[in-house]
């Protein structure tokens, strides 16, 4: 381990502790000042953040990036003035901090109040997206958070540039320098020496593939809050209505298929299966998605789609897989306890849907699925902290402590217990 990377993390850390402190007791005002400053900002940089994203892109390219890989990675100024309205939108939210979550009087006078406080320092590791460097930076500073950000080194240039318009914007406002800090090499030991450094971080949040979060959660000796794989499924009811569930998967699906709460999976109940392959099977392969479908899908697949280059044979592993691109693995189940249980084995905890008029069958499917976010009829697509109202979000959390789903500004606070006593002494 380098001893100047080291020193060098470790002056991060004691900057981002400094900066908590005052943070903590800033005025909703001030941050939403410093906010809008930095949304600001972010626009009137946008020449040199297109500049650097172009570097990145170049690099991936030459790298060999997939096209998801590197529509992730792509700006422009329609995807900037995007990042400066989520700001903007989190400017307009209330703050949660302050918030008194209950409060109660006991017998002997003392009262108590549990009220809403920040985290402190948040360390966030992600891959590939340059604009969590913008989401990450700004829901932790509006919950009174500074935070330290390390970004992949396919997005350096990029993370770089958004850092430094965010944090001019943030000290013209008279916020912290140091609330908003990125680690300025691509060396992975930083990695390490971030999740050792529990002295300064109190929560690091991992945002990429599997093999990061994996690595996160080993070494990390704080409380990590994972976002592991993507894993959607939507099922088909032999209730519902085929037109519908034909549009839900395929928005789910091929809107923007390289992402976290895009369908990986369709399960097809067996009584409407043929029926909606018929349409749905035809719509999903003339829009490019390659089908690999169980045997029973396969013999009920339509006679002129069977020959079709993107109809093939699923492997068991195929249904565990996120793969972040036009492939759909489609199983036929036999009830929605059947459908249940699939996603149960084979799903991520992220984002299933069921598609019925069966107000019943719907019941069963929200109660047994034991995901973060579930649907009836309504596309995974819609599990993202804008599409809830929450603003911008710094990731989908499928662990179940202390967030869960869409993490936004709540999701960025702790508690504490204030009380207020009169002399009362414990017998």
């Amino acid at each position: 381990m380098s001893d100047e990377l080291t020193s060098l993390i470790h002056a991060i850390g004691t900057k981002a502790r400094e900066a908590a402190r005052l943070l903590a007791v800033i005025p909703s005002a001030t941050k939403d000042a410093a906010l809008l400053a930095m949304a600001d900002r972010l626009q009137s940089d946008e020449s040199s953040i297109l500049s650097a994203n172009a570097l990145d892109l170049e690099a991936g390219r030459k790298n060999g990036l997939s096209d998801a890989m590197l529509d992730r990675l792509r700006l422009d100024g329609k995807r900037l003035a995007a990042m400066a309205e989520g700001i903007r939108t989190a400017a307009s939210l209330p703050d949660p901090v302050g918030r008194v979550l209950r409060e109660w009087t006991k017998e002997n006078g003392l009262s108590f109040r549990k009220v809403s406080v920040p985290i402190g320092v948040i360390g966030i590791i992600y891959e590939s997206r340059p604009n969590v460097t913008s989401d990450a930076a700004v829901l932790c500073l509006k919950a009174g958070n500074a935070v330290i950000l390390r970004g992949g080194s396919e997005a350096f240039h990029s993370n770089k540039a958004i850092a430094a318009s965010l944090q001019a914007g943030a000290a013209s406002a008279g916020l912290p320098e140091a609330a908003i800090q990125l680690i300025p090499v691509t060396d992975r030991e930083a990695v390490r020496i971030l999740c050792e450094m529990d002295r300064y971080l109190d929560c690091m949040i991992p945002r990429g593939g599997k093999g990061l979060i994996e690595t996160v959660a080993r070494h990390a000796r704080m409380p990590v809050i994972k976002h592991y794989d993507g894993i959607c499924s939507v099922y088909v009811d032999q209730a519902a209505d085929l037109s519908m569930a034909k549009e839900i998967i395929l928005n789910a699906k091929c809107q923007r298929p390289g992402v976290c709460n895009a369908a990986e999976s369709l399960l097809l109940h067996r009584d409407i299966a043929a029926s909606f392959l018929t349409k749905g099977g035809k719509a999903l392969v003339d829009h490019g998605v390659e089908l690999r479908c169980d045997q029973e899908t396969l013999s009920l697949m339509p006679t002129e789609l069977r020959s079709h280059s993107l109809i093939k044979e699923a492997s068991e592993e195929d249904f565990r897989t996120e793969f972040l691109a036009l492939i759909l693995a489609v199983k036929v189940v036999g009830s929605v306890e059947e459908a249940i249980a699939h996603i149960e084995s084979h799903g991520s905890h992220h984002s299933d849907a069921i598609v019925t008029e069966n107000a019943a069958t719907a019941e069963a499917f929200l109660n047994g699925v034991d995901s973060a976010t579930v649907y009836w009829n309504a596309s995974t697509r819609f599990t993202d902290g804008g599409e809830f109202g929450f603003g911008c979000e710094i990731g989908i959390s499928t662990d179940k402590l202390h967030a869960r789903g869409p993490m936004a500004l709540e999701e960025l606070t702790s508690y504490k217990y204030r009380i207020q006593g009169s002399g009362q002494v414990r017998p």
